[in-house]
């Protein structure tokens, strides 16, 4: 399988799907096609709610391209590089339709970002959590804010230490990153139909003017994200990290 971003619709349900072989993970050509299919499921009236999935029943998303990461040698590449998931977020952020996150497996630095981003969020009891940004020498600065609002900035300081270490889906229900959990993929998979048809029915402008609300007092993201990818890119660049990331 190569590595896709696709986007469809399925009477007023539209869906956002990704996959790559390594791990589900996002190499910025993929994060620049999701922010597009974003716009392109946003900017079509007939779309009523967004379901974003990834492919396969392993990782749900893997975050940041390491491969990637490994061949940065400069800010300006760097910060590049972290904006991708930067820009990703704040277009999920400022769409006026619910996002349903379908997450069926693991969730790993940059993903984790993604999860918080939707609205609302069905996982697998298998999609356990990791914060590994410390472990390689940087840190979660561009999706704190996404993950923050979501479970706390408490839980997400325990996240952000215990990069060894995978949080489970019970966990992350009890802190609010996942709404329900469950056991099989057809439960999950009859739970996103279910649920996303159910906003989907809802009228557009309360919807609309509910995420406003939900998402109230986030508009400074649009400067602050591209601060913490300038953060994270400046560390990403250090001798020590590119030791750690020469051994992986």
């Amino acid at each position: 399988m190569e590595a896709f971003v696709k986007h469809y619709r399925e009477g007023n349900i539209g869906t956002l799907e990704f996959g790559n072989p390594a791990g589900n993970s996002l190499p910025t050509p993929l994060l620049k096609a999701f922010k597009e299919g974003l716009i392109t499921l946003e900017k079509d009236t007939d779309v009523r709610v967004i379901v974003l999935k990834s492919s396969g029943d392993r990782a749900f998303c893997g975050g940041a391209s390491l491969e990637e990461m490994k061949t940065l040698s400069t800010l300006e590449e760097a910060t590049a590089f972290f904006m991708g998931i930067a820009d990703v977020i704040n277009t999920l952020r400022s769409v006026s339709k619910f996002v349903v996150g379908r997450v069926q497996g693991k969730v790993v630095g940059g993903g984790v970002g993604l999860v918080a981003a939707c609205d609302y969020v069905l996982a697998s009891s298998q999609a356990h959590i990791k914060l590994s940004e410390l472990s390689i020498g940087i840190g979660p600065y561009v999706i704190e804010p996404a993950v923050s609002r979501k479970i706390g900035s408490t839980a997400f300081a325990q996240l952000s230490l215990d990069a060894h270490q995978w949080k489970t889906a019970q966990w992350s229900e009890n802190k609010g990153l996942y709404h329900a959990v469950f056991e099989t993929k057809q439960e999950l998979d009859n739970a996103v139909q279910t649920h996303a048809e159910r906003l989907a029915n809802y009228p557009k402008k309360a919807i609309k003017n509910l995420r406003k609300l939900h998402w109230k007092d986030t508009d400074h993201w649009e400067t602050l994200l591209p601060k913490n990818a300038v953060i994270t890119g400046s560390l990403a660049l250090e001798d020590a990290t590119q030791n750690i990331l020469k051994n992986l």
